[in-house]
């Protein structure tokens, strides 16, 4: 039997005519001599069309182990089980190591990680005292601040009183501790987000001196000196006390005024003498200065020492206030700084462990092992055993990451991928059944399925062959078997259409002449209709009809007699190749 399987069918390439004309050129050049010898007869019946492919037998399903090792130059094999090892459930459960690769550098790398890891420990540490040790300086410098700014109120209420410190802290507002008290920043205290921090190029353009804060408004003390108003103050005790000294002195005065009257009129009489009126007359100009004291005292505290006393107790109170602000802005500044370092420190370690975690997982990818039974098979599931022209899988060889090392296929479903030509493709169909034989046991025919068809040509074969568009098919064997291993060539014939019950002869049989078919019975030539086609036979609609004998070849002077002229062969080389025409082996008469 002739070899039936060619990746693209010579009646393909040339199309059917061509076909027929080639066989018809090698017949008629046989010159006048050739009898009509090679007939047909001409049947009808079933006729399978088929679509005729070769492949490669291949596991459906399979275990790629692939170099999982980053690196730009790769990764040598130190060691790797023989191809065909087959890898037993003790291999499994022992992890037996299939693949080695070579770790050293990466060894080296984890041990710099982990110095480098020590470190960066260390720094996470300090940068945590340093945190607790400035929040702790926070909280102690806001609690001093806070009872500066409490004690100065209270001194200047104390010298005010309650009521009349209240309505002068009113006319300030926000230095008020009610309105203007921030929260003390605690360790919980979450730092702004990065991405709600302009950069500084887009920040707007600031002033090399800080603006200035408002001026606080003038507090005119002169409607407080009123004892009704400063309540239970230091002032209030102070102007009662020389309230108190002035009328003393008036009273003694109007006293001492009185008893000079008498005085001067018992002098009059002669019944004093006139030391004794002198001497009522001093103690007079003395009441009189005593008054005079006491009213220049009582005037100069509240024009003077009252005004400087309220405005001083306020300044420091509105001083301590202000401090207070400034503490606590500096400590949200400071605690921001140090939680930044802090969390800088840890992003750092959680880098370095990530790093280190890393690096082992890849010292771990240096030993691949057993994880399913199977045969070991060097390289991809694919057809091609080599990965992008690197070197043949073997110790020594430079893996690279992601390159296929083994595979360990499961055997018990094996599968076919074939490449169907275009001219094909829209025939083949999901679901359809094929036959699918080995070279190595031609005598055994297994049952199969398409369970793939592709939708876009084969991009290796595109790449190789831009003119011959194929497209990858995949045929699924429905029978197990032990024999049929992994790359053995196969051949498969996909059954696209079944006739029921048509006439049909051998392709070889049809002759186009000038545009139309025609076959030879006996010396007569015939015109028929053709429909479909396989590999050997082709449909006759019209034109014959069974049982008649059809000639393989053209008769003897059939250009001189019927004026038939079959067109050559084409010239290329590729087409001669091809234009051969196989024998049918069945229903031919010689």
């Amino acid at each position: 039997m002739l070899k039936r399987i060619l990746k693209i069918p010579w009646w393909l390439k040339l199309g059917l005519p061509a076909v027929a004309a080639a066989v018809a050129w090698g017949i008629w050049r046989g010159g006048p001599g050739a009898s009509v010898s090679a007939t047909f007869t001409v049947r009808r019946g079933p006729l399978e069309i088929n679509v005729l492919e070769g492949g490669s037998a291949e596991a459906l399903e399979s275990q790629d182990f692939k170099c999982e090792v980053r690196g730009y130059q790769g990764v040598k094999i130190l060691k790797i089980v023989e191809e065909g090892y087959q890898v037993s459930e003790d291999d499994v459960r022992t992890n037996k190591v299939l693949v080695e690769l070579d770790s050293s550098e990466l060894k080296k790398l984890l041990i710099q990680q982990e110095i480098s890891l020590g470190s960066t420990i260390a720094s996470v540490t300090e940068a945590r005292q340093a945190y607790d040790i400035q929040l702790n300086q926070i909280n102690s410098d806001i609690n001093a601040a806070e009872q500066k700014a409490r004690f100065a109120r209270m001194a200047f209420e104390k010298f005010m009183g309650s009521k009349a410190a209240n309505e002068i802290i009113e006319q300030y507002g926000a230095l008020d501790d009610a309105t203007s008290r921030q929260e003390t920043p605690t360790a919980t205290d979450t730092p702004p987000a990065t991405n709600q921090i302009s950069s500084v190029s887009d920040a707007p353009p600031q002033s090399s001196t800080p603006p200035l804060l408002p001026k606080p408004p003038a507090i005119d003390f002169t409607p407080y000196a009123n004892m009704d108003l400063l309540g239970d103050g230091e002032a209030k005790q102070k102007l009662r006390k020389f309230e108190d000294e002035f009328q003393v002195a008036r009273k003694s005065l109007v006293q001492t005024i009185t008893r000079l009257e008498g005085t001067q009129r018992l002098y009059e009489k002669g019944f004093l003498s006139k030391s004794e009126k002198e001497t009522d007359e001093y103690i007079l100009e003395n009441d009189k200065l005593k008054l005079q004291t006491a009213e220049t005292s009582r005037a100069l505290f509240l024009k003077y020492e009252f005004v400087k006393t309220g405005e001083e107790t306020l300044s420091k109170f509105v001083e301590g206030m202000m401090e207070l602000g400034r503490v606590r802005k500096s400590a949200v500044s400071k605690l921001a700084q140090a939680e930044a370092k802090l969390k800088a420190a840890e992003a750092r370690l959680e880098l370095e462990n990530k790093q280190r975690d890393d690096m082992n997982a890849q010292i771990a990818k240096c030993s691949i092992t057993a994880r399913k039974p199977g045969l070991v098979v060097y390289g991809g599931s694919g057809n091609s055993r080599y990965y992008y022209g690197e070197e043949q899988i073997r110790e020594g060889t430079l893996v690279r990451e992601q390159q296929p090392i083994i595979t360990i296929p499961n055997l018990t479903r094996m599968s076919v991928k074939v490449r169907i030509h275009e001219t094909y493709i829209q025939k083949v169909k999901k679901g359809q059944m094929a036959r699918i034989t080995a070279d190595a046991f031609p005598d055994r025919v297994l049952q199969g399925e398409i369970t793939k068809v592709g939708v876009l040509p084969d991009s290796q074969n595109r790449w190789m062959n831009p003119e011959n568009k194929v497209y990858l098919c995949t045929v699924s064997i429905n029978d197990a078997t032990d024999w049929l291993k992994p790359g053995m060539s196969t051949k498969v014939e996909v059954l696209v259409n079944k006739l029921a019950d048509v006439v049909y002869v051998p392709i070889q049989a049809v002759t186009p002449i000038e545009g139309k078919h025609y076959c030879f019975v006996g010396s007569d030539r015939r015109e028929v209709e053709i429909g479909e086609f396989n590999d050997e036979f082709i449909e006759i609609k019209k034109g014959l009809a069974a049982g008649e004998q059809v000639a393989l070849r053209l008769p003897d002077g059939v250009e001189k007699d019927n004026g038939a002229k079959p067109k050559p062969p084409a010239e290329t080389e590729k087409e001669k190749t091809t234009a051969a025409a196989p024998v049918p082996a069945n229903g031919t008469k010689l």
